[in-house]
């Protein structure tokens, strides 16, 4: 766990709003056969940023190193799988309990927000995250951390040098990396007809 003091930097440490819900995009497609609702891509980029909705309570006086601060409770994987739960329940409420599409959807939507977690394990910098809150409220990094933080505030920060550099960071660790195993997937698919 690191040293709150870092906690009180002006930076956000996570991968910006816009690396998830690319990553988000990416995952759908590589998942989906065939043609999906709008409501699917649509919760596909939402799922994933969703936990960073925390943030907010750092503008309400919640402090970073609480229960329910920034990196907190709604970073683990407990509250994906409430998410994807939720989501599953409320969006495609045609899907029999249980039936083996339903645990499929669960399972997508348990997963694409469960990476906005573990990404953000891999920045270098803030506190770490509490990924077994409410089980363990420990926050954790991972043992290899490159991706540079990203600064706080709205879309101008993200043409500073600091918002500048944590895109690129994010481009080359997490863009290209997911945008070839996504072409590898869909060429397997195609040649072999699985996945």
């Amino acid at each position: 766990m690191e040293n709150t003091a870092k906690a009180k930097t002006k930076e956000i440490d996570l991968p910006t709003t816009i690396t998830h819900g690319i990553l988000g995009l990416m995952a759908a497609r590589t998942s989906c056969r065939g043609t999906m609702p709008a409501k699917f891509w649509f919760l596909s980029i939402i799922c994933p940023i969703l936990p960073d909705a925390d943030i907010l309570g750092l503008y309400l006086g919640i402090p970073y190193g609480h229960f329910f601060g920034h990196r907190g409770f709604f970073h683990s994987l407990f509250f994906a799988l409430l998410v994807s739960l939720f989501v599953v329940w409320q969006f495609f409420r045609k899907e029999c309990f249980f039936s083996r599409r339903w645990w499929k959807y669960v399972f997508y939507f348990f997963v694409i927000t469960a990476s906005h977690c573990i990404l953000d394990m891999f920045t270098n910098g803030g506190l770490g995250i509490a990924v077994l809150s409410p089980f363990d409220t420990s926050r954790y990094f991972a043992p290899w951390r490159p991706i540079q933080v990203s600064p706080i505030g709205g879309v101008g920060v993200l043409f500073t040098a600091m918002g500048i550099r944590a895109l690129l960071t994010e481009m080359l660790w997490l863009w290209l990396p997911g945008f070839l195993l996504m072409c590898l997937i869909l060429r397997i698919r195609k040649k072999y007809d699985f996945l």
